[in-house]
């Protein structure tokens, strides 16, 4: 269905929650990959009360992560959990009004993009308190309830990467050996939770008052809370600056914060593995995202570009090595 022609079925879903006569206003292609398009809007009632909103839509045919579906219903227990998050307004299937999965949420103000976050001179009395954010938020997403989201898998990550990248069958020694030396010193096996599966700096809607909402769930699944703690502190997030957790904090105030929040123990040791697991994984990533376009599914200088990419995140793992 093009853009213009989703106005009147979305008024319609919405008539539930806004009432008969909402009229559907401004609505613009945002972000969004091969599996889904990001659209903003708002919705306007009869009254005239006009309500900012988020269209999330699961392209035709394709699927990356979990479904939408599944991605509203842990935003809604993640709100439950304490977790800043966009109100989930409607969501539906592929038999909807729409003809395809989707989720509408509110729309946050604030800012996305990394390099602002970092750099923008309207953040720098927050940005030292965002590390310790980062801890309690993360707290507040392992806190979720298991039983809440019944739909979320868990696998063994490390087995299930390299499967990827044996797939590929493009041959990448220095990611291979530390994919070797990953496997050899896996740490013990912990509780498994509810884990994000992309937390980091570029999925955080961060305004002067700090985090106002985590974004992106389509990765969640279950598995050992280090997991999201290592990924904040993969080198690719920092985005040229030097702290380690984000580019924005220390790994003393990420602990700390999370610990004191009500997080499980953080073993440093363990934590080290699971950043150099992330290294790894962003590393695979890239190069996934080059053969989308050497092999012509996807043309693109960007996806061209992230093949680059394998060799610093090679050398990155190479320096971690002990």
């Amino acid at each position: 269905m093009e853009l213009e022609q989703l106005a009147d079925p979305l008024a319609e879903v919405l008539a539930e929650r806004y009432g008969a006569g909402v009229q559907i206003r401004g609505l613009r292609r945002g972000s969004g990959g091969a599996s889904r398009v990001t659209c903003g809007f708002e919705a306007v009632t009869a009254a005239g009360e006009a309500h900012p909103l988020i269209l999330r839509l699961t392209t035709q045919g394709v699927m990356a992560g979990g479904p939408l579906s599944q991605e509203a219903a842990l935003m809604r227990a993640a709100g439950a959990a304490g977790v800043p998050s966009p109100e989930v307004i409607a969501a539906g299937d592929a038999s909807s009004e729409l003809g395809a999965e989707f989720v509408v949420m509110e729309r946050v103000e604030g800012e996305t993009i990394p390099r602002r976050i970092l750099r923008d001179p309207a953040l720098a009395d927050v940005r030292p308190l965002l590390a310790g954010q980062c801890g309690e938020v993360l707290a507040a997403i392992h806190r979720i309830p298991v039983a809440s989201v019944p739909q979320l898998e868990q696998t063994d990550q490390l087995e299930a990467w390299q499967a990827v990248l044996d797939a590929i069958g493009e041959p990448h020694p220095a990611l291979e050996f530390a994919l070797r030396w990953l496997t050899r010193n896996r740490p013990p096996a912990r509780r498994s939770v509810v884990v994000h599966g992309d937390f980091r700096n570029g999925n955080l809607i961060v305004g002067p008052d700090g985090i106002r909402a985590v974004l992106d769930w389509e990765l969640a699944h279950l598995g050992d809370p280090l997991e999201d703690l290592g990924w904040l502190c993969v080198k690719a997030w920092r985005f040229g600056a030097e702290p380690p957790v984000g580019g924005f904090g220390t790994y003393d105030q990420l602990i700390e914060a999370y610990e004191k929040a009500g997080g499980a123990q953080v073993d440093r040791v363990a934590l080290r593995w699971w950043e150099m697991f992330g290294v790894a994984r962003w590393a695979i990533i890239c190069v996934m995202q080059a053969q989308r376009h050497l092999t012509g599914g996807e043309r693109s200088v960007e996806l061209a570009a992230l093949g680059r990419r394998v060799a610093e995140n090679e050398w990155d793992l190479l320096r971690m090595l002990p």
